[in-house]
């Protein structure tokens, strides 16, 4: 019985082990069939793949060459719009009153320049000075005190505007994160920032109530302070206007990168200081050696202011001092 049972079982796997090749050998043909297919089928599909990648690496390389040629246009269009402005760091006499800050006019100006030189040339006439020095005393007076004061005055006012001008892009930083347009927080720093950076910037936010754009309104501070922060500034606002980007990191950017010219700044007066300690005692020498020579004999020195070639010599030397004092002054300043 059981040999066979044994005999069965083998014909029936030789026979199921037959009938698995022959519908193997049939069926072959179409299961390669369908492997190809499929395989075909991924090729193609990676093809789609690699080419949608392909082609959105172009596009962002495309937009990437269109936002830089928009730059350098944006860039271009600024660089030429300032050079037909001409030089804003000498600017004419009214304007430079502006800048001071006072609210002086030019009669304010010619008014005191006159009062100037009345009061130069009346010290000159009660000191016996002779005829041609109190002459010069009241062109010094007239001519040269005043704008050196307006010079001193437009000068220390944009220094200030300076050492506040980095934190003010800070707050301007934080509020554009927070979700406030740009103009929202323009009038923050026109309302709540120290002077002069509160009058300018609201001279910004009064320039766009009458119609001006925020990179036209920027461009007038450059215009009242003119110095190369104000006018990265400017220049940062017309190209994110035009070209688009993240306006919190490039005003970010911006704050850093004056901090940083600040230090420098700092660093090189650091540096220079003793070369201007020494410039100012060799300018200063001359003077100190003729009043103690004045105090010790003055029969010795007073030849120089009574007699007329004593004159000659005090002209000649006066103007080889000041040529001597801007030379010095000169090779001591450095740019930044």
């Amino acid at each position: 019985m059981f040999g066979i049972d044994a005999t069965i079982l083998l014909v029936v796997a030789l026979v199921a082990i037959s009938a698995g090749a022959v519908a193997y050998a049939v069926l072959f043909p179409s299961i390669e069939t369908q492997k190809k297919a499929e395989s075909r089928i991924q090729r193609v599909k990676r093809a789609e793949t690699d080419g949608d990648a392909v082609k959105a690496a172009r596009d962002r390389v495309s937009e990437a060459a269109k936002r830089r040629k928009s730059v350098q246009e944006s860039l271009k269009d600024i660089e030429k719009k300032q050079q037909s402005k001409g030089n804003l760091s000498s600017p004419p006499l009214k304007v430079a009153l502006q800048q001071t800050g006072w609210n002086l006019t030019l009669t304010h100006f010619y008014l005191g320049s006159l009062v100037s030189a009345v009061l130069f040339a009346g010290l000159a006439f009660f000191s016996n000075a002779p005829l041609l020095m109190t002459a010069g005393a009241a062109v010094v007076g007239g001519l040269g005190v005043p704008r050196w004061f307006v010079s001193f005055v437009r000068s220390r006012r944009m220094k200030a505007f300076l050492q506040e001008f980095p934190n003010a892009l800070d707050v301007m930083v934080r509020s554009i994160k927070s979700g406030l347009p740009i103009n929202d927080a323009l009038r923050l720093i026109a309302s709540d920032a120290q002077e002069p950076l509160r009058s300018e910037f609201q001279k910004v936010v009064q320039a766009q109530q009458i119609g001006l754009t925020v990179p036209e309104a920027c461009e007038r501070l450059h215009e009242n302070i003119p110095v190369p922060e104000t006018n990265f500034f400017a220049i940062v606002i017309a190209i994110q206007a035009q070209a688009g980007g993240n306006l919190s990191e490039a005003l970010g950017n911006l704050s850093r990168v004056l901090r940083d010219r600040r230090k420098m700044r700092a660093k090189v007066n650091a540096l220079s200081m003793e070369a201007k300690a020494s410039a100012a005692i060799i300018g200063a020498l001359p003077f100190i050696i003729t009043l103690l020579v004045y105090l010790t004999t003055p029969d010795y020195i007073v030849l120089l202011f009574t007699d007329p070639r004593g004159h000659l010599i005090l002209g000649v030397s006066a103007v080889w001092m000041s040529i001597g004092v801007l030379v010095m002054r000169n090779m001591i300043n450095f740019d930044i």
